[in-house]
């Protein structure tokens, strides 16, 4: 029961003190989950990271509910997930209540513009930890630039983008593997 009380806190603080979704929420969730709490390891954090993306659903969402499987089973998955929830489920029901009040004051307007600045450095934060991570190779860098143009010059949906990057991942480290087995020969 500590352990389900510990799992639901540790992700009830990582949806309520990050803003901007699950890439916003990488560096507490390495915090929290590798150095408080150890349940995991930074690769291990960019594999659920990269399963939460593929998989339908929000990923922050995502990762917790593989994370808390991982740790109790489906009931850890439950209770992980409903930590990760609760935060947006409480501060969006203040916000819609309070919002239409208020959404007219300058000074509304320009805390959500000073909120949506510090977003993007977070997201930034993200993308720079997901490259020193997860790009470990020159097989991952070729990956990353042709996703990249492809996500940014063509109307090509994400999915086919992530699908097409695990796929080509995929066959070239089977492709190296093979290699590497036939030198040893």
């Amino acid at each position: 029961m500590k352990e389900l009380l510990e799992l639901f806190c540790a992700f009830f603080k990582i949806g309520a003190f990050t803003f901007g979704g699950g890439y916003a929420m990488l560096p507490m969730l390495e915090k929290e989950i590798v150095e408080n709490h150890r349940w995991s390891t930074k690769d291990d954090i960019m594999d659920y990271f990269a399963v939460g993306q593929c998989t339908p659903g929000v990923i922050a969402v995502n990762t917790a509910t593989f994370i808390g499987f991982y740790q109790r089973g489906i009931i850890g998955a439950i209770i992980a997930t409903l930590g990760v929830i609760a935060p947006s489920l409480i501060i969006i029901s203040l916000i819609a209540v309070l919002l239409q009040n208020f959404a007219s004051l300058p000074i509304v307007a320009h805390a959500l513009s000073g909120i949506r600045v510090a977003v993007c450095v977070l997201i930034l934060n993200s993308v720079i930890k997901f490259w020193k991570n997860g790009i470990k190779d020159s097989l991952g860098v070729i990956i990353f630039l042709i996703s990249l143009a492809i996500a940014t010059l063509t109307h090509i949906s994400t999915v086919f983008v992530v699908i097409g990057a695990g796929i080509i991942g995929f066959t070239g480290k089977k492709i190296k593997l093979a290699k590497e087995k036939g030198s040893e020969k």
